[in-house]
Formats: structure tokens, C-alpha cells, sequence
């Protein structure tokens, strides 16, 4: 039985083909908090996440901290921001780098997860925002990018829009634990973003994501009771009831009218 708090990148693998793990992206401490006691197994975060609150926040959560594409550049750059996203509380690190930056994360000894099918950061060399894997040229290439990142040594890969066919068949073909965004049910772990599972997104809804609340409307009431607040507060303002007396700091009678002699003793020697 694991006896750790959360578990680690060997427990992760030993439940590959056991159950389908849930992961989410999310962006505050209260997402994660919420995540954590929904009972969620795996978060991505964004590096400036992980601040002793997080791990308070959610103590049992597996993190991927995400070292953003273009954020960092070279190698030493991926390395010193993986480091230090792990000593912040991170679990493994999400990478979109190449084979060579993941190999040389992997060569000391951090967990790196990778990203094959739609990679939006590189999405123009796959024709944009779209599905890949809908033919064998490509289903191929996605096979072939996913053994080449599992012989850099990432234990993990999010694979993104991708028939659910070609991912299963995949997923079912390599070591590596398969993260499916929009990829079907044959993978390791089903990946959605809060902000889509919470009604949040004011934008366009990817086709795999499925929205669970509407928050967007209730920003929306928020937002209206917000400007009710602050004119009814211009208002009091304006027409002398606020501040009144209950919002006053009170002083003695006595000590009152001794400040004010003091006052009128002082204009006098003026």
C-alpha cells in the first residue's frame, strides 16, 4: 500500500491499464482546493501556482507544473525552470521542448511529461486547431512522435484531438502514461480545463469538452450586484448618510473637549 501523501511517477505507471485517472487544468488556489476534495488525481498548473499554498490546498494531487513553449528557450533554461517548479511542489514537469531537452531533463532524473497529436504551440505545422491522426500518414507520425518521447525517457504524454481509435491503439502500445485531451477512452487519464468544466469560458468549447456548471452567468449576476454595490456607496456618499454613526470611531466628551482647547490655546500663541 502507498504510504506517501500523493503519488509518485512508480505509482502512476503501476496503474497504467488498471482505471481511467482524471486530471485538470487549473488556475487558482480555490480550483485546485476544489479539485483536491472532488478527488481528482492529477492537476496541471501553472508554475506561479506553487506556493506553500497549493500544497495545503491540495496536499494528494499529482502536479504538472507546465514550462510553456517559447517561455523558455534552451535546455539550461527547461532544466533550471523544472527545478525549480519541482522544489515549489511540483510532481513531474509538462514539456513541449525537444526530444533532445527532454532527454537531457530525463538524464537527471526529472520526471518530464510530453504533448503528441494537436500541440498548439506547434499547430501550424499540423494545419492549426484541428484534429490529427485522421489518416494513416498521420496516425503513423503520432505513433512515431509518442516512441520517440517514450526513448528520450518521459514517462507521460498528453495527446491531444486524436481519433479515439489511433490513441487507444496508442496508448495500449507504450509504456508511457497517455493523457487524453479529446483522444477518447482509451488512454490512461481523461484532461479537461476548469474553465470548460465550469462554464467559465466566454470563448469557443472544444468539441471533447463537456461543461458541468455555468459560471459565466453567475460572473455576470456577480458583475451587476458588484456595480448595485458601488453606486448605492457613491450615493450614501453623496447624500451624507454614509459615514454615519455607527461607523465612527467614538471619543470621551472629557478627552474631546480637551483637544479642542488645546487647539484653541495653540491658534491663540499663533
Amino acid at each position: 500500500m502507498r504510504k506517501h501523501l500523493r503519488p509518485t511517477v512508480a505509482d502512476l505507471l503501476s496503474m497504467k491499464g488498471t482505471r481511467q485517472l482524471t486530471m485538470l487544468r487549473v488556475e487558482t488556489l480555490e480550483e485546485a482546493e476544489a479539485a483536491e476534495r472532488a478527488g481528482v488525481d492529477l492537476l496541471s498548473v501553472p508554475p506561479g501556482l506553487l506556493t506553500p499554498a497549493f500544497r495545503d490546498a491540495a496536499p494528494t494531487c499529482f502536479a504538472f507544473p507546465g514550462l510553456e513553449y517559447g517561455e523558455f528557450v534552451t535546455t539550461v533554461d527547461y532544466l533550471r525552470g523544472a527545478f525549480a517548479a519541482l522544489r515549489a511542489g511540483g510532481d513531474a514537469v509538462y514539456c513541449a521542448a525537444s526530444l533532445q531537452t527532454v532527454r537531457r531533463m530525463r538524464d537527471e532524473g526529472i520526471p518530464v511529461c510530453g504533448h503528441v497529436g494537436l500541440v498548439p504551440s506547434k499547430a501550424t505545422w499540423t494545419g492549426g486547431f484541428r484534429a490529427v491522426g485522421k489518416s494513416v500518414t498521420s496516425a503513423v507520425e503520432i505513433w512515431r512522435q509518442t516512441k520517440a518521447l517514450e526513448a528520450a525517457g518521459a514517462f507521460a504524454a498528453e495527446i491531444e484531438v486524436v481519433p479515439g481509435e489511433v490513441a487507444g491503439a496508442i496508448s495500449a502500445r507504450t509504456s508511457m502514461l497517455m493523457l487524453s485531451m479529446g483522444a477518447g477512452a482509451g488512454c490512461d487519464a481523461q484532461y479537461l480545463f476548469s474553465e470548460d468544466v465550469l462554464g467559465a469560458n466566454r470563448g469557443h468549447y472544444p468539441r471533447h469538452a463537456k461543461v458541468y456548471r455555468n459560471f459565466a452567468a453567475e460572473y455576470d449576476r456577480l458583475q451587476q450586484e458588484r456595480i448595485a454595490a458601488f453606486s448605492e456607496f457613491v450615493a450614501d456618499v453623496t447624500s451624507g448618510s454614509y459615514p454615519a454613526k455607527p461607523h465612527h470611531v467614538a471619543i470621551d466628551a472629557a478627552e474631546l473637549k480637551a483637544f479642542l482647547d488645546h487647539l484653541d490655546t495653540v491658534a491663540d500663541k499663533a
